[in-house]
């Protein structure tokens, strides 16, 4: 291994901490990372790359999931009473938390890509003294807002990654580009930076995760087990009335909703492979007394391929549509994420594999792993650079975890970040060799 590598990196893993700790404390929530961005635009900045900010990456019409003005506005004071600078917040303002950081080293090459999310989960985490980050004083100060996915850990990779790659610059060709995500949870972020170009000129290109249940130790080099997804909210309008009296009268949209909740889970499954659909939520009515004027429905809907989800999104459409009819209500459908299904391309994937060979603390190197499916949308990134004649793939460093993700206790052990920063800067310092027999 390239020992001017392992010393950089090294000597870095007490700034990872800290960076980690101090973002794990501070979380944001999707379009909500106002503090985040700020504080990793300002270290990139005084690293000298370039940076391509906010709106400039970011396709606002492109955008899912954004929550409400007011609650943009809100938590944009509250990053700012928590350190947000100044000096960064316009360009981020109005849930534009997106950035693009990218070092022309000056001589011929790709462009290799690394993408890193940085939103937390709308979760209360756990203030209980067995809890690490509770004991060492880094737990949440936000209300339902947790680092319970690790993307705490990835923005922090992302950054040390800017740190290692400035340091050895003169050993690096062609162009690096550092993609800094918001909302990845809900799969709402990423194809607004698609739509955005950011991706276009991308010739090899990796997003990462930590944990997944991966064992400590291990790298999967082309992770390939996400779901096409839709998520759906939905609206149904009716026409309220005396339930006793006048239920004629009435046009009951909690009856169309409960009707299409059981007609969605008729939608037949696809012979091709596995598919999903879920109602997680189904709210509607005022009192016992009155025909529900109004319902709500969270929907969605997965499939193993793009074709497969959208047989059971559009199956999906139809039911909405038809319950509404069946009920003489109106309905509104409003789009609040998706992602693609994506496999890695089989030789980036390879050389990716020969680079962690060589890293002594990954104990385990494998090229994918069966898993449960869920969905992510950097596959979208990963699609459009495929669609230019690119290389892509997902890697996930496996580590200790104190609870599954998703958890008012997650935690994962620190260390992994280093390992995380090590190997992926291998990819690009060794890029020359891409191509070549193992």
């Amino acid at each position: 291994m390239n020992n001017p590598l392992s010393m950089l990196v090294s000597d870095l893993s007490p700034q990872l901490q800290a960076w980690r700790r101090d973002f794990h404390r501070y979380a944001e929530s999707g379009w909500f990372e106002f503090r985040t961005a700020t504080l990793v635009a300002e270290e990139l900045d005084r690293l000298g790359y370039r940076l391509q900010l906010g709106r400039e990456v970011i396709n606002a019409d492109a955008r899912m999931g954004l929550p409400s003005a007011e609650a943009l506005q809100q938590q944009e004071q509250r990053a700012r009473e928590q350190g947000a600078l100044e000096k960064w917040l316009p360009h981020f303002s109005g849930g534009f938390a997106g950035i693009v950081a990218t070092l022309d080293t000056g001589r011929p090459g790709p462009v290799i890509a690394y993408r890193v999310d940085m939103d937390a989960l709308d979760l209360n985490e756990k203030l209980q003294p067995d809890h690490l980050p509770f004991r060492e004083g880094f737990a949440s100060c936000n209300s339902g807002m947790m680092h319970a996915c690790g993307h705490d850990g990835h923005t922090t990779i992302g950054l040390g990654l800017a740190r290692v790659f400035k340091s050895l610059e003169a050993q690096l060709s062609g162009t690096i580009k550092l993609i800094f995500q918001p909302a990845e949870e809900g799969t709402r972020g990423a194809k607004s930076m698609v739509e955005a170009g950011v991706v276009d000129d991308v010739d090899f290109f990796t997003a990462v995760h930590i944990g997944t249940g991966v064992p400590a130790g291990e790298l999967v080099c082309g992770s390939d087990s996400f779901m096409a997804t839709s998520k759906l909210d939905v609206t149904y309008r009716g026409v309220a009335s005396h339930a006793g009296a006048k239920p004629e009268d009435g046009r009951n949209a909690l009856l169309a909703a409960a009707q299409a909740t059981v007609g969605l889970y008729a939608i037949p499954r696809h012979s091709e492979g596995s598919s999903r659909i879920n109602v997680g939520v189904l709210q509607g009515g005022t009192g016992r007394n009155v025909i529900a004027d109004r319902a709500f429905m969270k929907v969605e809907t997965r499939g193993a391929t793009n074709a497969i989800n959208e047989f059971v999104y559009q199956q999906a459409l139809n039911v909405i549509e038809g319950a509404a009819k069946m009920h003489g209500v109106e309905y509104d459908i409003a789009l609040m994420g998706a992602a693609q299904s994506s496999k890695p391309t089989q030789p980036w994937v390879d050389y990716i594999h020969r680079q962690a060979q060589e890293i002594a603390e990954l104990t385990s190197v494998v090229d994918r792993r069966e898993q449960a499916a869920g969905s992510e949308d950097a596959t979208y990134m990963m699609e459009r650079v495929k669609s230019h004649g690119g290389q892509a793939s997902y890697v996930i460093f496996g580590t200790e975890l104190s609870a599954g993700h998703h958890n008012e206790k997650f935690d994962f052990n620190e260390q992994v970040m280093a390992v995380a920063v090590k190997t992926l800067a291998s990819l690009a310092l060794n890029l020359p060799t891409f191509g070549s027999k193992a």
